[in-house]
């Protein structure tokens, strides 16, 4: 009997009971003459490594003071404590893997559930799961 592993897209493998958590989404592209959206606001993590490889198309990742672009098949670690953002610089979607703790998919999980996204809260959610926003 042959077994197939489910797809990834959406979903993700691992969980807080794991020691990582690997997750495929997915960016919205750019419209020609837009500002490029950050995916997620300029932060760090105190104490968890995270890291993107892409599938399909391209994303920008601010590590610091300086920007990678990663595309298709680019793998791009952000060390503990690195201050990271990222965003899909070009028209059409990306699509990538996000390497990632538990606490860092927590810190997710809780972000995509908070009824107001204020800088306060953000702030105290983020110090919550050993992060900062900056």
């Amino acid at each position: 009997m042959t077994l197939f592993a489910p797809l990834l897209a959406g979903n993700t493998l691992g969980s807080a009971v794991n020691s990582f958590v690997i997750a495929e989404w997915s960016a919205e592209g750019t419209p020609a003459g837009s500002e490029p959206q950050s995916q997620a606001p300029l932060h760090l993590h105190h104490s968890d490594d995270e890291a993107w490889y892409v599938l399909e198309g391209s994303l920008n990742i601010r590590l610091g003071s300086e920007v990678i672009e990663a595309r298709a098949g680019s793998p791009v670690l952000v060390p503990r404590g690195t201050p990271h953002t990222y965003w899909n610089p070009a028209p059409e979607a990306a699509r990538y893997l996000l390497l990632m703790t538990p606490r860092i998919h927590a810190l997710i999980q809780a972000i995509h559930v908070l009824p107001e996204r204020s800088a306060p809260t953000l702030r105290a959610l983020f110090s919550q799961h050993d992060s900062e926003l900056l």
